[in-house]
């Protein structure tokens, strides 16, 4: 079992299951909602994931069917969950309270990522979505 919350602790997570292989986006899109070179995220099934308290807080940022879900207090980057993929949530491996000590899996959307990082680890790169 895994815990996570916002900066501010207004908004409280758990996953209750098994968190997928993290990658790491480094899609322009990542770098702006996360203000970072990157964007540090894992998959769990949707069924896993439940917001323990705090869901009145919850802010939706929706374009193109993603659904990129913050805190509307201190606006910490919570998961994220597409339309199209229903049974999937992405949580931010930021946001997690409990230790979680997989490295990247692998690195995505590396033709866009930002000039001024160099990624330094032997996980496996790809130009776009993988």
């Amino acid at each position: 079992m895994h815990e996570g919350s916002c900066l501010c602790g207004a908004v409280r997570y758990s996953v209750n299951g098994d968190i997928g292989p993290q990658y790491w986006c480094h899609c322009s899109r990542c770098r702006k909602a996360h203000g970072s070179a990157f964007a540090a995220v894992a998959p769990v099934a949707a069924a896993d994931f439940s917001v323990t308290s705090g869901f009145e807080s919850l802010g939706d940022y929706a374009s193109a069917g993603l659904h990129r879900m913050f805190c509307k207090h201190c606006g910490s980057p919570l998961f994220s969950r597409r339309d199209s993929v229903p049974d999937l949530i992405r949580v931010r491996i930021g946001s997690l309270d409990t230790q979680f000590a997989d490295k990247p899996a692998m690195h995505i959307f590396v033709a866009s990522k930002a000039t001024w990082f160099d990624i330094h680890d032997d996980a496996p790169q790809f130009a776009d979505r993988q």
